[in-house]
């Protein structure tokens, strides 16, 4: 398959303007639901008719890790959500949810073990979770010892606000499967109740965010606090009608950072800081359906509020499943047609230079590396006497540890760590960017 290259300017000013460029990198799938950027720089994705597969993203070469067998595409169920073990290589999990036919349609979220670039030994975490033709969420999402499972409410709006149902709620295990001591109720997995059909679920700056459809009204994207109601099928949106005021002071209800009317249908996100594309940063990008957009959302400083939404791109591709990020800052995205006839989407800017080199000394020096409880950073001369803001960057895109390096040789403590590959990046004053790849032993 020859890539298609398209070219798209953001549509929004900033001091350098990018050029947003698009590259298909594979065509003819069924409805890739989850896509991942995976710690070995590939794309790992479900699609809906049963298979989970990993993509090479230069070469679009896929590799079928598992075809589930006893998955059914039925309606707009099927294959959904996927989430990875954050050490892969050496607690090689991978979580993956799915709906089957067992005395009804119902949905189940699996652990697998990856080994010989298959998924097997399947161990079921979670079962008999109601499913329908409509609304069976289901976003997968590792928060550090803890995995986060969104649900939709199957068609049955008697089920989200009864806590004694695993419908309509974001769900919180342990990632083998039992239920966290700390979970706001006793022996139960509900983390949060009252939501709708959430198919967009990301965790950053210490919020976890996700998006969720409305009926007809109010498309939602909501901060996931323990314990608390968002509403559904009581409220829709904002606490803005009398009944729902009523309702929403009684059951102390969560109001959403933004909502849609009419609805786009909001789907996939993720979070973007990554320079490649100056204008997005520190923003969430959300993948829609109806609208077939990619938007940003623009957070503010505490990250707890949307300050500004702009389209990205429009309909350019169709309908938009889902959206990933690579620690290089390209954009990944899925489309989410009837069939066989979806795509995975790169989108990136050709003229952007990860690593700056400074004329008469190219090189910052991280040792040692592998690093252990930590590690130094030395400087090249034209880079010293400057404060210099500095990342690490996982394999997966997420910042772990930030700061400020005031000398060269300043220490940076990184024994919290888990073992993998990292990119420390560095910002000079001027705003030029730096990276080097570190190992953690």
């Amino acid at each position: 398959m020859r890539p298609i290259l398209i070219f798209i300017f953001l549509l929004f000013s900033f001091s350098a303007p990018a050029q947003m460029t698009t590259r298909v990198i594979r065509d003819s799938l069924n409805i890739p639901w989850e896509i991942l950027w995976g710690p070995d720089d590939h794309i790992w994705f479900t699609q809906r008719n049963g298979y989970v597969c990993r993509m090479e993203p230069v070469s679009g070469h896929i590799d079928t890790l598992l075809h589930e067998t006893a998955a059914v595409a039925q309606g707009e169920g099927g294959m959904l959500g996927m989430a990875l073990h954050p050490d892969l290589s050496s607690q090689p999990y991978v979580y993956v949810a799915y709906n089957y036919n067992q005395g009804g349609y119902k949905e189940r979220v699996v652990r697998y073990t990856y080994s010989n670039n298959a998924l097997g030994s399947p161990v079921t975490l979670v079962d008999n979770i109601a499913a329908s033709n409509i609304h069976n969420g289901c976003r997968l999402l590792v928060v550090g010892d803890k995995l986060f499972i969104t649900t939709g409410d199957a068609a049955n709006t008697g089920l989200p606000q009864s806590v004694s149902s695993l419908n309509g709620k974001v769900l919180r295990i342990n990632l083998d499967g039992s239920v966290p001591a700390d979970n706001p109720i006793p022996g139960s997995r509900v983390w949060s109740w009252g939501h709708r059909n959430a198919q967009g679920l990301i965790h950053a700056n210490g919020h976890l965010y996700a998006t969720e459809h409305g009926p007809n009204s109010d498309d939602e994207i909501n901060i996931i606090h323990r314990g608390r109601n968002y509403g559904w099928p009581d409220v829709r949106g904002f606490c803005d009608e009398p009944a729902e005021v009523s309702f929403c002071n009684d059951s102390s209800v969560v109001e959403p950072l933004r909502a849609w009317t009419p609805t786009i249908a909001v789907c996939g996100i993720d979070y973007y800081n990554h320079p490649m594309f100056p204008a997005l940063q520190g923003s969430i990008l959300m993948t829609t359906l109806k609208e077939q957009q990619l938007y940003r959302l623009k957070l503010n400083g505490s990250f707890d509020s949307v300050t500004n939404v702009s389209v990205v791109f429009n309909n350019t591709f169709g309908r938009l499943r889902d959206v990933c990020i690579s620690p290089q800052g390209k954009i990944y995205i899925s489309t989410s047609s009837s069939g066989n006839a979806n795509k995975i989407i790169e989108l990136y800017d050709p003229a952007f230079t990860a690593v700056t080199d400074i004329a008469g000394s190219s090189e910052i020096a991280i040792y040692p590396n592998p690093m252990g409880d930590y590690t130094l950073v030395r400087l090249p001369s034209a880079l010293q006497q400057q404060e210099l803001a500095y990342s690490i960057v996982s394999e997966s895109g997420k910042t772990v540890i930030r700061g400020v390096l005031k000398q060269s040789g300043e220490r940076i403590a990184t024994g919290s760590l888990p073992r993998g590959v990292y990119h420390i990046r560095i910002t000079d004053k001027e705003g030029k960017h730096y990276s080097r790849k570190i190992l953690k032993q």
